[in-house]
């Protein structure tokens, strides 16, 4: 809301030496946001000129200029000869006249200079160069702006220019700040000075008169909510839509940031800024019969004052006569009835709507509007009364208009609520202990209707007020108003012996551990079609049922993810596009698992302001479908850039195992990975993991069908595990080892099995049977070839032996490795190779 200091001043005693800088710093000590300071960025010496002659000079590139002699006082050096192009001004106009040294808006600095052929000294200014407005067609004619001013005299304050605005941002709760009116009691409780108000205004001085036919029909509300609260007509006679709108007006108006349009629109205008009303005014020589309200018929359209065409919703709340309707309530009026420059006679109507029926009205049509936004605020509804009669007011005053007899209201009796609050809940709520008599005198202060009950105090607040509905709102304005400064930053203390559970701070480890490998964290949005939770969502890529969203964001994903895939070939699809090809990514994030021919949902919702019940927490844990956390891994690319003598290494099956064994480690359990097929992977490169023979995910490379459809080049590889599931089975061990003292032994050993047997089958029979001196081993190679019959591989495994009580020797370790060689032996028939 952008405030003029000016304007400010006629109801709330601003001191006169105060800066800008001192009123935004009063308004923010009561809780609003300083944006900007405006003004009209002129300087310097602006003077009122008159035009003594000229001469019509015609030039090469078509263009007519004018060499004038303008009379800009003595004091300012008498007569100046001065180029200009504009055509609308004749001897003896008064205009107003930028010297040399002055500045304009942009910044644009006035210098004598020569130009087609004379020196030009100074610059006859038009509105949209001083600021003032868009015009552009010709200079300021002060004859048509209503002022004959002294030649030589100061245009500058004659304008309005010397007044400065300041700009603050209104928070949607505190719609009544949207106005001159509001601002200024803001301002007076922030410091303590005298505050008139605009709307206070004698009963009798705003009557609304007899006689004009008004109709209200809210037969159906818009959600049981009456779409009109209060309606009021007022009528003014014989005005004169020529005059021009007053200087300080329209300096006023476009500080404001509202455009200047003629004097009978700016008098509408100017009041909804000055009283937070919003006011719509009709040529009531184009009204058929009198205005009603009502709920829009099917079909029906209005044209409204932008120019479009609009087909309403039954929704609409419209303003209408007896030729249909005339104007969207609260949002924009019609074509049919605005005011214009034939308009004589004016019938002002000052309205308090519904807020929730003019915001859905707004967004429905896409019309944001200054009317509108107020509404959707909240206005206060007694003060149409006051408003309307402003605008008569100023009507009569600028206008010529004489105040008609007709008019028409609604019958209205405002009902203030109650609201209790107890004397020390304000103080135990926010830390600040304030006494009784400090928080009625708060209240009071805004506004508020307060008495004193047994434990506290009986609150109406007032009737521009409507986001104070309770005790704690109440409380707020007693602390923003006694200063926000006073609250104190105390952090509290955890409880002794809370923290992470062990699920949250194994997520962590394994985040941290794939972080500090070189992975990537992203988070995709959980929204997918059903082709991807069928491909990722199963092993065999048959349909299985998925959660679908009843609004969704985007119509062509509108389900829940089964799988974290999809997510990370979006992600990575994102990246290639942008020329990043060698990734690394990690995902952390729940999946969404119905089961086949179950129900989910509940009817009842849990009860509100309080904890539910054990029961009503199982229920409602019961009506949504499992959601396990996964994790998951993608590579493609290179995983090691090219450099100075060695290769690129390029992103394989290795490092997703890898990426596997370390999400094992972080969690502190032993993943296997036996052979496996799944429908996105490749044939015969995907896995399957398991813990203690338990499926726990998979592992393998993209099937290139998958890859090519996601638009990913080369091979990429993935895995996906199910997180919770790793972690539960992992359950609360904890290994701790002590630093070995005892030097190990290492041998080697080639088994030939066949070639269908899976390396980790064989890597764990040599476990089996080494004993507790293994203390580890590690595959090494897969021979294939010469030497090793057909059907068959070798495959080699390094051991390394320790015991913690002593130095082993040969023999021992080559026992123990005999010992797994029997085993592998008896289990696939292996044999050493030679």
């Amino acid at each position: 809301m952008r405030v003029p200091l000016s304007w400010l001043r006629e109801f709330v005693e601003v001191p006169s030496e105060a800066t800008t800088d001192d009123v935004f710093a009063s308004l923010v000590s009561v809780g609003f946001e300083e944006e900007e300071e405006i003004g009209f960025d002129v300087t310097g010496p602006v003077v009122v000129g008159q035009v003594l002659s000229f001469e019509v000079e015609p030039q090469k590139n078509g263009k007519l200029i004018r060499w004038c002699q303008v009379d800009v006082g003595e004091a300012n050096g008498g007569v100046r000869g001065i180029i200009c192009g504009a055509q609308n001004f004749h001897p003896g106009d008064k205009v107003v006249v930028t010297l040399p040294g002055a500045v304009l808006p942009g910044p644009f600095a006035i210098s004598a200079r020569k130009t087609y052929g004379h020196t030009s000294d100074g610059m006859i200014a038009s509105a949209k160069e001083l600021g003032l407005g868009d015009d552009h067609d010709g200079i300021i004619r002060l004859s048509e702006w209503g002022l004959d001013p002294e030649v030589g005299s100061d245009a500058i304050s004659l304008l309005g220019l010397d007044d400065v605005a300041v700009d603050v941002n209104v928070t949607p709760d505190r719609g009544y700040a949207l106005s001159i009116r509001g601002l200024a009691r803001e301002y007076a409780l922030a410091t303590g000075a005298a505050f008139a108000d605009p709307a206070a205004r004698p009963a009798d001085e705003v009557r609304a008169g007899e006689g004009f036919p008004l109709e209200i029909d809210d037969a159906r509300p818009l959600r049981g909510r009456a779409g009109v609260a209060q309606f009021v007509v007022r009528t003014v006679r014989g005005v004169d839509p020529s005059r021009p709108t007053p200087p300080w007006m329209r300096a006023r108006l476009q500080l404001a940031g509202i455009r200047s349009i003629s004097l009978l629109v700016d008098i509408t205008n100017y009041v909804m800024l000055e009283l937070g009303n919003p006011i719509h005014g009709y040529d009531a020589d184009r009204l058929s019969g009198g205005i009603g309200v009502r709920r829009a018929a099917r079909g029906e359209t209005l044209t409204t004052l932008d120019g479009v065409a609009r087909t309403l919703d039954e929704e609409d709340l419209l303003i209408v006569d007896d030729s249909g309707p005339i104007g969207l309530a609260g949002v924009m009026g019609g074509e049919t009835t605005e005011l214009g420059g034939s308009t004589t006679n004016v019938v002002v109507e000052a309205a308090a709507f519904d807020s929730v029926s003019i915001a859905r009205t707004a967004r429905r049509h896409r019309l944001p509007s200054e009317a509108s936004k107020r509404f959707e605020r909240g206005v206060d509804p007694l003060v149409a009364h006051a408003a309307a009669q402003r605008v008569v007011d100023l009507m009569v005053e600028l206008a010529g208009g004489t105040p008609g007899d007709e008019g028409a209201s609604l019958p209205f009796a405002y009902e203030a609520c109650s609201i209790a609050l107890p004397e020390r809940f304000a103080s135990g709520l926010v830390g600040v202990d304030y006494p009784a008599a400090r928080q009625q005198e708060i209240l009071e202060r805004i506004g508020c209707a307060v008495s004193r009950t047994a434990d506290g105090f009986a609150v109406e607040p007032p009737s521009w007020r409507p986001d104070l509905t309770d005790k704690w709102t109440l409380v707020e304005e007693i602390a923003r108003v006694d200063g926000l400064d006073k609250v104190p930053s105390v952090l509290p203390v955890a409880p002794a012996g809370r923290g992470y559970t062990r699920e949250q701070s194994a997520r962590r480890r394994v985040a941290d551990a794939l972080a500090a490998s070189g992975l990537v964290e992203t988070i995709a949005f959980p929204f997918v079609n059903q082709q991807a939770n069928d491909l990722h969502g199963s092993a065999s890529g048959e349909e299985v049922p998925s959660v679908r969203l009843a609004n969704p964001l985007d119509q062509t994903a509108p389900l829940l993810r089964r799988s974290l895939l999809p997510g990370l070939l979006q992600t990575a699809h994102r990246n290639l596009s942008r020329g990043t090809t060698d990734l690394a990514l990690f995902e952390l994030g729940t999946v969404f698992l119905p089961e086949a021919g179950v129900t989910y949902g509940t009817e009842e919702n849990p009860p509100r302001a309080e904890r539910p019940s054990d029961a009503q927490l199982d229920e409602i844990r019961r009506s949504i479908p499992p959601q396990p956390r996964h994790a998951a891994v993608l590579f493609a690319g290179d995983i090691a850039p090219k450099q100075p003598g060695r290769a690129a290494e390029r992103a394989g099956l290795e490092s997703a195992l890898d990426a596997v064994r370390t999400i094992g480690e972080a969690a502190g359990v032993a993943i296997d990975v036996a052979q496996g097929q799944r429908r996105a992977l490749h044939p015969g490169r995907a896995g399957v993991l398991t813990i203690s023979g338990e499926e726990v995910g998979y592992v393998g490379e993209l099937h290139p069908d998958v890859a090519s459809d996601a638009d990913l080049v080369g091979r990429v590889t993935v895995a996906e595990l199910d997180l919770d599931r790793v972690i539960a089975l992992a359950g609360d061990r904890v290994t701790v080892s002590s630093l070995a003292t005892y030097p190990a032994a290492t041998q080697d050993v080639s088994l030939v099995v066949p070639a269908t047997t899976p390396a980790g089958d064989v890597r764990s029979a040599l476990v089996a049977g080494a004993g507790d001196l293994l203390e580890h081993v590690a595959l090494v190679d897969d021979y294939r070839g010469q030497g090793v019959a057909e059907g068959s591989k070798s495959l080699t495994f390094a051991l390394r032996f320790r015991a913690a009580d002593r130095t082993l020797t040969a023999a021992e370790a080559t026992e123990a490795k005999m010992a797994g060689v029997f085993v592998a032996e008896q289990r696939f028939g292996a044999q050493i190779r030679d």
